[in-house]
This record gives C-alpha cells, sequence and structure tokens, in this order.
C-alpha cells in the first residue's frame, strides 16, 4: 500500500507512537511519505535513531502555509509570485480554488489558494492518508477536496484533539469531518466515547491503542531495600497535563521521613525553570533533578535502576487530556511499580491495586501515601508487576497493533468499511466501560 501520514510536526521527541507505526509499516514492506506542518526545532543529535534509519526525512514534506497578507492588493502579488515557478504544476487544482462559483468570497480571497500552493507538484494518489490528531484531519479533508491528496481518509485522536482543541472551537469542529473521513481511530475507549458524544457515527470509529515494542523492554523487576537507596522516577514533558508540580511536592513532604529517596524527572518542556523554582523554594534540590530530554536508550537504562515510576497526569486548565501514555507502559513492561491519577483514558491501562496504583488528579498527599504503601510492602510488588506486564502484553504489543493497523487500511480498501470483531488486539478496549 502506498500511504500518507500527515502529522503536526516531524520528528517530535514526544511522539514515538506515530514514529513507531511508520517504521512498522514500512517493514511490512508499505511505503510511507510524511506530511508535516512544521519541521522540529529539536536538535539533530536528540533525533529518535530510527529516523536515520529508516531515512524518514527523505520522505517528508514539510507542508507550511505562506503567510497572507491584510492587504488584498499584495495577496494577488505574492501569489502571483509564489505561483511564478509551479505554474504548470497541477493547474486543474490551483485554478479550481479560484472558483468563485464554489467557494464564494473565499476564492477572491485567494484563501483557498495559499491553502494549496505548498503541495503543488508533490505526490498525490495514495491508499491510505492517515491522519495523526483531529486538525490534521481537517486540513488533509480540505487538500482531498481539491484534488492534491487521494486516498481513503483515517483519523487518529490522540489526547489535545479531543480535549483542549474541542474546548477552544466548539462540539462542532469536526462536524464536517465525520461526515466525510473513512475511518477514525482512538488510543483509549475514554476518547472513543468522546468522540461519539460529538456526533462521529459508531460504525466509523474504534479503539486502536498507541503500541509498546515488548521485546526491546525486558521484564527485570527492581530488588527493594528499604535501607539503601530508593529511586523514584518520572518521564515525560514538562507541561501542565503531567501533573509533576504535585509528585515534586509529594517527594518534598516524603522527604522529611524517608531521607533515602531519590527523585528524577526524565524530560524537557516550557515548565521546566518553573519546575526547577519549585525544587529550589521546597528544599529539595539534592534530592530531585530534572534530567532534561534523554534518548530510548538512556531512559531504560535509568529505569532499571529506578524502584517506582509516577505519572500524576491531570486535566490542563485548557482542557487537554492524556490517554494511556507510553511512559506508562514502559515501566509497567519493564516491571516497575507505577503510580498515576484517575485520569483521562489511564485507568484502562492500570487496575488499581492490581497492575499499579492510581490517586486522585492533583493530589500530593495522596502520592506521598502510595509510594509509602509501596515501600512499606515490599511483599506485593512480584504481583504487582507481573500483572502489569501481563497487562502490557496482551494489550499493546506493538508487533500485534501494527498488524492490526495493517488490517484496518486493507478492510477500509475491499470493503469500503471496517469489520472491528476480526480485529483480535482491539475488541477488548472496545468493549471496555468508561465513565465520561
Amino acid at each position: 500500500m502506498k500511504i500518507a501520514f500527515v502529522v503536526l510536526g516531524f520528528p517530535e521527541l514526544s511522539q514515538t507512537f506515530i514514529l513507531n507505526q511508520i517504521t512498522g509499516l514500512i517493514e511490512r514492506g508499505h511505503s510511507v511519505d510524511i506530511y508535516a506542518f512544521q519541521e522540529s526545532e529539536v536538535k539533530a543529535s536528540k533525533v529518535h535513531p530510527d529516523v536515520e534509519k529508516y531515512q524518514l526525512l527523505a520522505r517528508t514534506y514539510y507542508y507550511s502555509i505562506p503567510d497572507l497578507p491584510k492587504n488584498l492588493l499584495w495577496r494577488y502579488l505574492k501569489a502571483s509570485s509564489l505561483l511564478a515557478t509551479k505554474l504548470n504544476k497541477s493547474p486543474g487544482i490551483w485554478l479550481r480554488t479560484l472558483n468563485v462559483f464554489q467557494h464564494g468570497k473565499r476564492a477572491i480571497s485567494l484563501r483557498p489558494l495559499y491553502r494549496v500552493i505548498p503541495l503543488l507538484g508533490k505526490p498525490r494518489q495514495y491508499d491510505i492518508v492517515h491522519c495523526q490528531f483531529g486538525p490534521c484531519g481537517i486540513e488533509a479533508m480540505i487538500l482531498r477536496k481539491f484534488g492534491l491528496m487521494q486516498g481513503k481518509l483515517v483519523v487518529s485522536f490522540r489526547g489535545f484533539d479531543i480535549s483542549e482543541f474541542i474546548q477552544q472551537y466548539g462540539n462542532g469542529v469536526y462536524d464536517q469531518l465525520f461526515n466525510v473521513g473513512d475511518f477514525f481511530l482512538t488510543n483509549c475507549e475514554y476518547f472513543r466515547q468522546r468522540l461519539l458524544k460529538l456526533g462521529c457515527p459508531e460504525d466509523k470509529v474504534m479503539v486502536h491503542r498507541s503500541g509498546l515494542d515488548c521485546e526491546r523492554f525486558i521484564f527485570n523487576p527492581p530488588k527493594i531495600d528499604i535501607a539503601n537507596k530508593i529511586q523514584i522516577v518520572t518521564n515525560g514533558r514538562l507541561v501542565e497535563k503531567k501533573g509533576i508540580e504535585y509528585a515534586i511536592r509529594a517527594i518534598a513532604e516524603l522527604i522529611k521521613s524517608k531521607p533515602n529517596i531519590e527523585y528524577k524527572i526524565i524530560g524537557d518542556g516550557p515548565l521546566k525553570q518553573q519546575l526547577q523554582q519549585l525544587i529550589t523554594d521546597l528544599g529539595v534540590s539534592d534530592r530531585v533533578k530534572l534530567l532534561g530530554w534523554k534518548d530510548q536508550e538512556e531512559i531504560i537504562e535509568i529505569l532499571k535502576k529506578s524502584h517506582i515510576f509516577v505519572a500524576p497526569s491531570v486535566t490542563a486548565k485548557n482542557g487537554d487530556q492524556d490517554a494511556p501514555v507510553n511512559v506508562l507502559k514502559e515501566a509497567m513492561a519493564i516491571g516497575i511499580p507505577v503510580i498515576s491519577t484517575y485520569h483521562g483514558g489511564i485507568p484502562e491501562l492500570i487496575e488499581d491495586n492490581v497492575s499499579g496504583f492510581l490517586v486522585p488528579e492533583r493530589d500530593a498527599g495522596a502520592i506521598a501515601q502510595k509510594i509509602t504503601y509501596l515501600l512499606d510492602n515490599p511483599q506485593i510488588w512480584d504481583s504487582v508487576t507481573r500483572a502489569a506486564r501481563a497487562q502490557v502484553e496482551a494489550g499493546y504489543d506493538l508487533q500485534k497493533l501494527n498488524n492490526e493497523l495493517v488490517e484496518i487500511y486493507q478492510q477500509l480498501l475491499t470493503q469500503g468499511f471496517v469489520r472491528r470483531s476480526s480485529l483480535k488486539t482491539s475488541n477488548v478496549a472496545n468493549n471496555t466501560e468508561v465513565k465520561t
């Protein structure tokens, strides 16, 4: 199959789940092109090694819409300049954007023309156009309408696009997409239920989880000795919805009675200085460390030396929420006891007191209590970590999920619809009852 992935940015450090799908499809013999709205700002030294291994940048087209001058005359002059080298490339497409009978005042404003200029002359015919995040689906829908990108339109909803984006643009923002899109995927049942409430047809949507390469994360539970140093770790972008502030406050409280605790935070982001200031203000700079961005091999090595993993996700003020995050799956696969929150799709991954522990959002005291409970009851670690590994293997194995993704594509192409009952990996997820 020939497949186009439409993404917000590429390559992105925090979106290995998208990278895993792309490389999985290439390994299965399919051709993948990547269309990104913007180039990642990360340094080359921080790019995931698979980007180079699979030569993904050579497959990537950056789709940046030119700025639209406010003055209409300047807008026309700029459009003429931009088109000067592309007049013979897809003339039927760019001329179609100027059709006032079809687009009315928008055609006169040149907004549709400016939208298509970046992709004139680029590859257009695909079997599948897979959009990662809802806003990419809206953009691809428009490009497909103009004939710039042909193929079955599949859209994955993963987090901010079904929470923050809805809060910002309203419940009807995806109405047209639901009508013309061919199929929709969510990475958890919690988000599937949200999509249904927004009006997505039930026969067009299913849960397709973000997978983990279980072979890369060897099960090796930590040996705990509470008399020695206790290593607690968090891995995630330093943004509000990760709730890292509350874990820092929990550790600051715990250190008073358990001075052998150390807390390491892997990741980077806009809240780095704010969190560092909090660490300083709480007087725990010697026990709490911001490690910055690490590649996957470095993360695995840190996890191997850790005893407890904390993912204190919260609903951000702008409505942004998490699905079952991959960093939790990584810790569970390795065999580290995990503590997270009753948040978004996370309870679908962690069964409280069975495969991990859940606490309310924004509750530093509850996080501290669960850490204390784990340290005081080392006899439960074996059963909890084995249950966690089994959960990840059963529902989040990357190879099974990539096979399932191919099957979804093939059913769309041959049948025009997806028979969900035939897809084994996600059947449990699609029958899960979740409170929203």
